[in-house]
């Protein structure tokens, strides 16, 4: 079946190679080309821009609009008050008359501790990491997130189910949105499916990483928010069609990738279509040894948008994202079915008064029905047959109002979060004295939380300085309503409701001279998730110990300030942050010895619990340059140390310093982009013996890869990661078990290649 899917995949791309060798090397705009400008924030029209564009010159009108004829090879210059200076290349320009519009975000709001990735990036701009289209083709968001050393990601599979951490902060600590607003909740207790294995990356712009407990309008940030934002919603006057279609191969692991994209747009109605597929077999590691990683992944989904009048658009959106036999050998079963839907309404009311500019309220459901079991081990001699069907849902909400007063912007607004999960795991006794029995363990407890909160951020400027104030509360309730006898015996009360403020202020500074600077406070309080309060005996950590959550468990808080120093000019760029936070209550596990585990096979129990005190502290940097020749090289390393000050012994799962180091060049118009990677690990030796966490070694690897724009439909890229085929794991990767108990080692030497055509 795989080799058939490979000879497939091989002749869909030679055939796409033929479509493309009898198409137009070129586009016509025979007539001007329409560009719309509008803000990031509000969707609202962008008047008052200037342009500069060769010898056409002129300000876009009340509508956001300028008419070009378009120039190849010219720059777009633009400017506005609001919105600052800045430009469109000849390659930005083409894309902005194809698809109607550009957003643009207002020049008050910057300086925040935070990284934003663009899936479809501009071409030449300097990022601290550049991402291309191919990256559209990503099965899995929680590894394209590891492409920034300030991420880290937990590794259960072969290739499948990269839960992120950042700074050390992990699961429920990271607050993982769509749009602002969606999420999802594992059904998996051992998050098979975590929240970011349910993006679709193919209908994503970029990913906004909001670092540390400042931004408080999308929910509770207590590590973080990472914000996938999709691609906007555009209206033109004249029916326009426009669309996309990707693949991808890499010889390691036989991966398979398709994606494709449609995009009608007329006066009031713009609507897409998508979807994408990948499957992948085992892969070998630097040692040569076969990992297994069979996954098999899909997704499709449309989303509609529809201009109810000059100030109202409708937004509505359904995804269904399904996976299939996926191995986890790190786990004691494997992902049998994954089936989630993900919905979502929109509404944006650009109202653009005296003071209330815009009001947008969304609601949402995300519905995932997950099974695991362990038909697919071969067992000898094989004692018991185990499957675990489990379902969460997560139901909520989100309203925000934008008022301006002058310069001064106020957000204001409240959300809503409701999270259920049932599952029960299912023992059949194959041998001894209880064969034939069906034994079933209480996994979720029918248990949920439920989260409301209230939300205001307040942004003042004051000459080249920006003030940042930033508040939220909420008011957080878990139950459960099928408690098992043993969890009840050592939990009484088991219903508990809990008020979370939070509070955070932002000074930033221009100083005029290409040097910026911004100082960050915050502290914000976190209620346990489902999985801290409720899970029941079940192996969910880094090893086969069972864990037991804990009702009673205290909120975490997380004091923390970050300083954020900035320079940019059109050549080079850097950035720098510190960060600390003081951590109080932190939720973390330890081994009880008390505790008896369920399975024969469980060394004993991790019981969740208050660490009273603790500390996290690093930085991240990164220097991007422009060289000669074409040339331009990009540097970033980011560091963490954690410490449990109760005990005078480090947090566990903190992942090394991690550096990269990439040098690339831009040729022939921008349409051939060589790059080479640099990445080198260092060894983690500061490990928490309490949470029986092991050590890890360093290691250096290479990748190389060459993107060229054939075209203005076609591009293509082919490239080696590992080039030096490289034995090495990853701090966070879990470990297979047996008589070894060896980590999952990443892939060995991989070439890979893509093509998308856009039309």
């Amino acid at each position: 079946m795989r080799f058939y899917q490979l000879k497939s995949g091989i002749r869909w791309i030679i055939a796409l190679f033929f479509i493309i060798s009898l198409s137009n090397t070129g586009l016509s705009q025979p007539g001007p080309g329409r560009i719309k400008f509008l803000d990031q924030e509000s969707k609202s029209a962008i008047s008052g821009v200037v342009f500069n564009y060769d010898q056409q010159k002129g300000v876009s009108d009340w509508n956001g609009d300028v008419s070009i004829f378009h120039k190849p090879g010219k720059t777009l210059f633009l400017s506005h008050t609001s919105y600052g200076q800045w430009s469109l290349t000849d390659e930005e320009v083409q894309t902005a008359i194809l698809a109607g519009t550009v957003y643009k975000e207002a020049f008050v709001i910057g300086l925040l501790p935070v990284t934003v990735l663009a899936v479809r990036p501009k071409s030449g701009e300097m990022k601290s990491l550049t991402i291309g289209q191919h990256d559209g083709l990503q099965h899995d968001a929680g590894q394209f997130l590891n492409q920034l050393p300030e991420f880290s990601g937990i590794r259960k599979g072969g290739n499948y189910g990269f839960d992120p951490v950042l700074r050390g902060f992990k699961y429920d600590q990271l607050n993982v949105v769509i749009d602002g607003a969606q999420s999802a909740h594992a059904a998996c207790p051992n998050r098979m499916d975590p929240a970011v294995s349910q993006i679709a990356l193919n209908m994503m712009e970029q990913v906004e990483i909001l670092k540390g407990p400042y931004s408080l309008r999308f929910g509770n940030a207590f590590g973080g928010v990472i914000n996938f934002t999709s691609l906007p919603t555009a209206f033109t006057d004249d029916l326009n069609v426009t669309g996309r279609i990707s693949g991808g191969y890499e010889e390691n692991g036989t991966v398979l990738r398709s994606e494709g994209m449609l995009n009608l747009s007329q006066k009031a109605i713009n609507l897409k279509v998508f979807g994408s597929y990948a499957t992948g077999d085992d892969y070998l590691d630097g040692t040569g040894t076969t990992i297994p990683a069979d996954f098999l992944r899909g997704s499709f989904g449309t989303n509609l948008g529809v201009k109810l009048g000059e100030t109202q658009n409708l937004n509505v959106s359904a995804t269904r994202n399904f996976a299939r036999d996926t191995e986890f050998p790190s786990l004691a079963m494997d992902l049998i079915t994954d089936d989630t839907w993900l919905i979502n309404a929109r509404h944006e009311l650009n109202l653009n008064g005296d003071k209330l500019k815009t009001w947008n309220t969304t609601v949402y459901a995300s519905l995932v029905d997950h099974l695991m079991d362990n038909s697919l081990r071969i067992i000898v001699p094989r004692t018991m047959n185990v499957e675990t069907p489990a379902n969460t849902q997560t139901y909520g909400g989100r309203t925000q109002g934008l008022f301006k007063f002058g310069n001064r912007v106020l957000y204001v607004g409240a959300d809503y979060k409701k999270s259920m999960a049932q599952g029960n795991r299912q023992r059949e006794m194959l041998t001894g004295p209880m064969a034939g029995k069906i034994l079933i363990d209480k996994v979720w407890q029918d248990s949920q939380v439920t989260n409301g909160g209230l939300f205001s951020e307040f942004q003042l400027p004051m000459g080249n300085s920006t003030l940042f104030l930033s508040g939220r509360i909420d008011f957080n309730q878990g139950s459960s309503a099928d408690l098992s006898t043993e969890f009840s015996k050592m939990y009484p009360e088991t219903d508990v409701a809990q008020i979370n403020p939070g509070i955070s202020a932002g000074l930033t500074h221009d100083f005029g001279n290409s040097w910026s600077m911004g100082l960050w406070l915050g502290r914000v309080q976190r209620s346990g998730s489902i999985s801290e309060r409720y899970i029941n005996y079940l192996t969910i950590g880094l090893d086969p110990y069972e864990v037991v959550g804990n009702p009673q468990i205290k909120p975490e808080v997380n004091n923390q300030m970050d300083f954020v120093l900035g320079y940019k000019t059109l050549s080079t760029a850097f950035n720098l942050t510190l960060f600390g936070a003081y951590l109080q209550n932190y939720i973390s596990a330890e081994i009880n010895p008390v505790l008896a585990p369920r399975l024969a096979t469980s060394p004993g129990v991790r019981q969740i619990n208050n660490i009273s005190e603790g500390i996290k502290t690093g930085f991240e940097f990164s220097w991007n340059q422009k060289l000669l020749a074409g040339l331009q090289h990009q540097l970033a390393v980011a560091y963490t140390y954690g410490q449990n000050l109760a005990i005078d012994e480090p947090l566990p799962e903190i992942a090394p310093l991690d550096f990269r180091y990439t040098i690339s060049g831009l040729y022939f118009k921008n349409r051939l982009r060589p790059e080479v990677q640099l990445r080198h690990v260092l060894a983690q030796n500061r490990v928490s013996e309490v949470f029986g966490e092991q050590a890890s070694t360093a290691f250096t690897m290479f990748d190389v890869n060459v993107k060229y724009k054939i075209n203005r439909i076609l591009n293509f890229s082919i490239g080696v990661n590992n080039l030096f085929d490289t034995a090495y794991y990853e701090h966070l990767s879990r470990s297979i078990p047996g008589a070894t108990k060896r980590p999952i080692f990443s892939p060995g030497r991989n070439f890979f290649s893509t093509l998308t055509l856009n039309f």
